[in-house]
């Protein structure tokens, strides 16, 4: 949309505008106007005050008797009561030190009342209620008017109330200059859509409820649309981009490799090779998400890609989220690849943590072209950071990289690289067309000869014959030669824990309309954190343990360094440590095959797909795995289904589609691609599928029928504008 972008402060002046700022990050009128509300609210059907329920909001059409102020008794302070009356019955309102509104409530004056009845030493009570005193007569349709008229509720924080919102919305649509609809008005007509100024005024002032229902409905097409548009163009603009093919040799260090694997690759890894394969050697930059459940083998048809630039002279990237997955993923291919072929072609590792001397002699394997696959972390973004001919990006776990991020790595090549994401959290089908509707999407759905299942369970902390059996199960295992893992929320009892639910713990009022992954929120905020079992906490205790006496019990936190994390993992891979205590430090890419329980403590407070991505951490060796999730959560709970569900099934993407229904689907198109705050407004991608998938279709007719947008240059403008915001977030990385 093209929405103003003069600055709040020229409008609501500074102070007002820096508490916007600073509390909901809204910036420009174009920012406040699409802070759209979170719900509606009524004052209620207006009622005879001697049929007033109790505990209900009410509103009644009232004459004021009396107003009188009375100091508190024992404290500061005083209290205003106004005395009204309808004819029939009579009722008090209530005011805290508020003398001033003395001012305009007088005696004999009528107005409407609106709150919620309560009662005080036998007297009907409304305390600080909303109201709207009249200055004449009024008819008995223009008291229901103002009684049905909603009022919107807006995401807010302590600082910046919904009422301060209301207040600052009114002056800047009073003063609103018209805003130019940038849809085609023949799809606007055809749609039965409101005009797109029209639908911001509703939205924020809707006269009676059908107003913000349309309104919601014209700015949801809206989204969906140009989130399709974005999407194609981007699709269609890689099309035109140069990039170098990148071709294997006939008897090159791909066909070497492939002699030597052990095994045979699956039907999936050999069909998604070839796609990859036929990507790489065009003449413009691959674009390629590849999802599959885990342990399906994605890291081996990424590595055989990157062989294939190795044998075309380039050099490959592989950016993993955490030091310890890159650390892991570094020892595996070294292992895949053996000691010749590693050596052969200079895999190095570059992490954040790592020594300088270190540090400096990557870098230098980098930039000369020695190093032709290097495995890091976000250090591999930085400036310092040069390489001799950056063929592809491989990017593990692409959730937890924003768009922003892989285009900063994405630009150190001198001619833009192929990109390959991976995932193992499966992307429902909707989602995948709404959020990488600008990617080619290949899926793995096989897994490996001799893997074998999984079995979980719920274990409520209030059956203790169960939690005591959850040791005695450890035990077992370990006693078989096995090991396992303990997963905890927390580092220490000092961690607030940061590694939660990805549908966050928001404070109500920041919540934005109500659906599964504000009920999963609010239930969370709710339980009492120092409750929650951490990681140096529990190893105490397990080493205490009877069951366990013994055992070689260690920790994994994300605190430790570098060095003290890839050493206790090196520790468990060589089966020097029974059961390895973390947090989800461990969640993703970790590949002990002898390891075969996890056990996750407090299991409601961590996500559907954090769920999935930890219990994939066993049974991948060729014992089966048990997982166990242990709960306080109360019977009935949204927080113990959402963990039953993960126990019901290992179907990644079943459990796909209950995520996206209970977390938010991250910022689109920007930066956050982790769940929390979502970039899209009013769209939910599960339940407007429909919505997205219509306007997909009308976004591709457009295009094609208007490939350069000359006809529609508002849309035009809305990408530029686009553009301009996400160079300049690739300016500040």
């Amino acid at each position: 949309m093209l929405l103003p972008t003069e600055p709040l402060d020229r409008v609501l002046g500074d102070r007002t505008a820096k508490s916007f700022a600073k509390h909901l990050g809204l910036k420009t009128v174009g920012d406040l106007l699409m802070h759209f509300p979170r719900r509606y609210a009524s004052r209620g059907t207006l009622t005879p005050i001697s049929e007033i329920p109790l505990g209900e909001p009410a509103t009644v059409v009232a004459d004021i008797l009396e107003v009188k102020e009375r100091r508190m008794k024992g404290r500061n302070g005083s209290i205003l009561e106004v005395l009204i009356t309808d004819g029939h019955g009579k009722m008090t309102l209530t005011f805290f030190n508020q003398a001033w509104r003395q001012k305009e409530l007088r005696p004999g004056q009528r107005g409407l009342f609106a709150g919620k009845i309560g009662s005080y030493q036998g007297r009907l009570q409304l305390a600080h209620p909303d109201y709207e005193l009249f200055p004449e007569e009024i008819s008995d349709a223009e008291a229901k008017r103002w009684a049905d008229l909603p009022i919107p509720i807006y995401p807010a924080a302590s600082a910046v109330t919904t009422w301060a919102i209301q207040r600052s919305l009114a002056i800047v649509l009073d003063t609103l200059a018209p805003i130019v609809d940038e849809l085609p008005d023949a799809l606007v007509q055809r749609l039965g859509l409101l005009p797109l100024h029209e639908a911001i005024q509703k939205i924020h002032r809707p006269e009676v409820h059908e107003d913000w229902r349309t309104a919601r409905d014209t700015l949801k097409y809206h989204e969906a649309f140009m989130l399709q548009i974005t999407l194609l163009t981007r699709r269609i603009q890689n099309q035109h981009v140069r990039a170098t093919p990148r071709v294997a040799r006939a008897n090159g260090v791909l066909a070497k490799f492939d002699a030597t694997l052990p095994f045979t690759l699956t039907n999936g890894q050999v069909s998604v090779g070839n796609q990859i394969a036929d990507d790489l050697a065009r003449a413009h930059p691959m674009n390629r998400l590849l999802q599959g459940e885990v342990g399906s083998g994605k890291t081996l048809v990424a590595l055989r890609a990157m062989l294939v630039v190795a044998d075309a002279g380039g050099q490959s990237a592989l950016l993993a989220p955490t030091e310890v997955l890159a650390a892991q993923h570094f020892r595996s291919i070294q292992k895949t690849l053996g000691e010749d072929l590693s050596k052969e072609l200079g895999l190095t590792l570059l992490t954040g943590q790592m020594p300088v001397a270190d540090r400096k002699k990557a870098l230098l394997q980098l930039v000369s072209g020695k190093a032709q696959i290097v495995v890091g972390t976000h250090a591999l973004i930085s400036d310092k950071v040069e390489f001799l001919d950056l063929g592809l990006i491989v990017v593990d776990e692409q959730h937890r990289f924003g768009v922003d991020q892989r285009e900063a790595l994405r630009l150190k090549g001198k001619l833009p690289p192929h990109v390959l994401t991976m995932t193992a959290t499966p992307i429902p089908r909707t989602l995948a067309v709404t959020v990488f509707g600008d990617l080619d999407v290949s899926t793995l759905t096989e897994l490996p000869a001799g893997r074998q299942g999984i079995t979980s369970h719920v274990v409520q902390l209030a059956q203790a014959p169960l939690v005591a059996r959850t040791w005695q199960r450890i035990a077992e295992e370990v006693s078989n030669g096995r090991q396992a893992f303990v997963v905890c929320p927390r580092i220490d009892e000092d961690d607030p824990g940061e590694e939660l639910l990805e549908s966050g713990g928001a404070a109500e009022d920041e919540l934005t309309f109500s659906d599964g992954a504000d009920q999963a929120a609010l239930e969370l905020a709710k339980k009492p954190r120092q409750m929650l079992s951490s990681a140096i906490g529990m190893t105490d205790s397990l080493r205490l343990n009877p069951a366990l006496k013994g055992l070689r019990i260690e920790t994994l936190h994300g605190r430790m360094s570098a060095e003290e994390k890839a050493d206790v993992m090196a520790k468990f891979a060589a089966r020097e440590i029974d059961v390895l205590v973390s947090t989800t430090v461990i969640e993703v890419g970790v590949d002990v095959p002898n390891a075969t329980v996890m056990v996750v403590l407090d299991a409601d407070r961590f996500g559907v797909s954090q769920l999935h991505q930890l219990r994939g951490r066993v049974g991948r060796g060729g014992n089966p795995g048990l997982c166990l999730l242990l709960t306080s959560a109360e019977e009935g709970s949204l927080a113990l289904e959402r963990v039953k569900a993960v126990a019901s099934t290992l179907d990644g993407f079943e459990l796909s589609e209950i995520d996206l229904e209970l977390r938010r689907e991250g910022d689109v198109l920007g930066q956050n691609q982790s769940g929390g705050r979502s970039s899209l407004r009013l769209l939910r991608v599960i339940q407007d599928a429909k919505l997205i998938q219509a306007a997909r279709v009308d976004a591709e007719q457009l295009l094609e029928a208007d490939p350069t947008l000359e006809k529609s240059p508002a849309i035009a403008q809305v990408l530029a504008n686009q553009d301009s915001v996400r160079q300049a977030n690739l300016a500040k990385s």
